[in-house]
């Protein structure tokens, strides 16, 4: 594979994959010793292609959006692994290198669009300004593409909309503008870190239709992270399952949603209600997720799992395909007792 670590990007960097991600490793030095984030995870986004990336909080569903950013907050570091970013490797690269890359080959959309933007300017001040940042565009070409941009994520009246500032916005609206934003220089790749919770749900119907059509029309790869299995169903063409750290089970979406092999992905699924049978109650997986500094040997969901055995207790499976799916549940490779 094509090694861009501290090179400019190959010139047909847009055959590669948006993203590849390699046996990713991140960890937290503490006084307690070093607690792994992240685990050997691996995954891949096409150009065009929206990857859903699901689990509970402490998953390391975020944690891995932000070490693809390079936005890990001190001590956290990637430890292992790479990440290449239409193939151009993007991990070790220095704050400065980093800078140029983020918005121009990558564009990242947040849970809370006011932190995305500065109250203190407007609108139009803040597209503009990236445009030019990551562009060759004077400043009127710039303030068109703007005004394009504002039009094609739904906001009306964009001449006037481009001269007020954050507030003067809704909740919606202003997740549209950050969508814009991240779509300013053209990237290959979003990274959309539960960009609909704070929105209502009509709101957020809207919001999972827009990322659907501009990924469709831009040809931009997309992570959606996210805790709802509804906005992945609606969204993803595939989908990672994310537990402690590790990615458990993956494949398209369709056959991950109705034919899930690993107990956690059959718990996450029992968990939300059918619109065609009526229960008096809801299937709940027992427990919580490990901290980091007690995970359990073996594989991490052995405490909660209603299938674990021996061997459970003593290996983490590896991930392999199972169907249409890669799976790492022993249930699928020899069983569970040694």
């Amino acid at each position: 594979m094509f090694d861009g670590r501290n090179e400019a990007a190959p010139q047909d960097s847009r055959t590669y994959p948006a993203l590849s991600v390699e046996n990713l490793t991140v960890e937290f030095p503490s006084r307690r010793g070093v607690l792994t984030a992240i685990d050997d995870v691996s995954m891949e986004i096409h150009r065009g292609e929206i990857l859903g990336v699901v689990g509970e909080s402490g998953a390391g569903k975020s944690i891995t959006g932000l070490a693809v950013l390079g936005l890990l907050e001190a001590p956290g570091r990637v430890a292992g692994g790479s990440i290449t970013v239409g193939g151009r490797r993007v991990d070790g690269l220095t704050e400065a290198e980093l800078t140029k890359v983020r918005g121009r080959e990558m564009g990242a959309i947040f849970q809370d669009p006011l932190t995305a933007l500065n109250p203190l300017f407007t609108v139009g001040a803040q597209l503009v300004e990236t445009i030019r940042l990551h562009t060759d565009l004077d400043k009127a070409e710039a303030r068109e593409k703007a005004l394009d941009l504002l039009r094609e994520v739904g906001i009306p009246a964009p001449e006037d909309r481009l001269k007020q500032y954050p507030h003067q916005f809704s909740g919606g609206m202003r997740q549209r503008v950050v969508i814009a934003l991240a779509l300013a220089a053209d990237p290959q790749l979003i990274i959309a870190d539960e960009p609909t919770t704070a929105l209502d749900v009509s709101i957020q119907a809207q919001i999972i239709a827009l990322l659907r059509r501009l990924c469709e029309d831009h040809g931009t790869g997309i992570m959606l992270v996210t805790h709802d299995m509804g906005v992945i169903a609606e969204t993803a063409d595939r989908v990672a399952v994310m537990y402690s750290g590790k990615v458990i089970e993956s494949g398209p979406v369709e056959d991950v949603i109705h034919k899930p092999h690993h107990p956690y992905t059959q718990g996450l699924m029992n968990a939300i209600p059918s619109l065609h049978e009526r229960v008096e109650e809801l299937e709940q997986i027992d427990g919580s997720m490990p901290r980091l500094a007690a995970r359990p040997g073996g594989c991490s969901f052995h405490p909660r799992c209603p299938h674990a055995g021996p061997r459970c207790r003593k290996q983490m499976p590896p991930l392999i395909q199972v169907g249409n799916t890669k799976s790492a549940c022993w249930l699928q490779q020899g069983g569970t007792e040694l």
